[in-house]
């Protein structure tokens, strides 16, 4: 039995549909991310799932029941955080702790336990208020796993971190996921999504555009291949080239080569062809190739504009 099941999810605002016959199933065990830009609809849809929002449309089914109208039986089983941390003001984090855990009869002790495993075991005594950001996102996870749920809900856990915080949340979210937790993760984030997700669904516009494995979702994109080549590779071109060789852009799937304070980048379709001759000429000090990523998947799928 899937964890999650989606069956022709919708939800409409007046005349805005914030989410349009959305289907997808999450297996148990699965860490499954949902992308999409700022609207696209995935909080809306994480909400609905959730059971904190009825839809207008649709049926969901998690763990094997409906979670609207509001599922008393599902809520020890399943841990939410929300993308706004909110606590009980003026309590440590140890209080806080110790608050959501006698909510479900979970001892003392094990919320001790959930506070050295999030990283905060030194910060037990610091009040809320008084965390830093990636600090209070570790404290809001551990109150939604104090009571040792199967299924867990994380909505964009890791916004606004600094870089370290956000790689030693990744940490964390991977060993809940290796416990054996299912996992479901919103996020903006392409290389979050590429190293937790074993599926990502992209939504923009209340709509799942395409759901697959990270990797199979690059290598139908079919993108170009970007290679820097630095000055010294940039200069053995130039020579190639007035010596009547064509240089970089005379090899075979080479598309554009472009200069840049710091070299030159060359795209092409045929990287092998490339790197070929570069080696042939000495050139391959210094180079670094960038293949397609989620986030080329990801842009060709929503488009480039800004959205605030």
């Amino acid at each position: 039995m899937p964890a999650i099941e989606v069956s022709g999810l919708s939800m409409q605002y007046g005349d805005l549909r914030a989410v349009d016959d959305v289907s997808f199933t999450v297996a148990e065990g699965e860490f499954f991310g949902i992308l999409g830009p700022n609207g696209a609809g995935k909080t809306t849809t994480l909400e609905i799932i959730e059971g904190l929002r009825r839809p207008t449309s649709g049926s969901v089914r998690l763990l094997g029941a409906a979670p609207w109208p509001r599922n008393a039986e599902l809520l020890p089983r399943i841990g939410v955080q929300l993308q706004a941390s909110a606590f009980f003001e003026r309590l440590t984090a140890r209080e806080q702790l110790h608050t959501f855990a006698a909510l479900y009869g979970v001892a003392a002790r094990a919320a001790d336990d959930w506070l050295e495993r999030v990283g905060l075991g030194d910060k037990a005594e610091t009040r809320a208020e008084q965390l830093s950001g990636g600090q209070a996102q570790r404290l809001s996870i551990a109150c939604a796993l104090v009571h040792d749920p199967e299924l867990v809900f994380l909505d964009e856990p890791t916004a606004a971190l600094d870089p370290q915080a956000r790689r030693n949340l990744w940490d964390l979210l991977s060993s809940l996921n290796d416990s054996g937790r299912t996992v479901v993760l919103t996020t903006h984030y392409m290389d979050e999504a590429e190293e937790l997700c074993d599926r990502v669904g992209i939504m923009d516009h209340g709509r799942i555009l395409r759901l697959d494995a990270p990797s199979a979702l690059v290598r139908g994109l079919a993108a170009p291949t970007r290679v820097f080549l630095g000055h010294g590779a940039a200069e053995v071109s130039a020579r190639a080239e007035s010596a009547g060789d064509g240089g970089v852009a005379g090899v075979p799937g080479v598309a554009a080569v472009e200069s840049e304070a710091s070299g030159v980048v060359v795209t092409t379709s045929q990287p092998a062809a490339l790197l070929a001759w570069l080696a042939r000429h000495d050139a391959l000090e210094g180079i670094q190739v960038r293949g397609a990523t989620l986030e080329d998947v990801f842009l060709d799928l929503t488009g480039r504009e800004y959205r605030a």
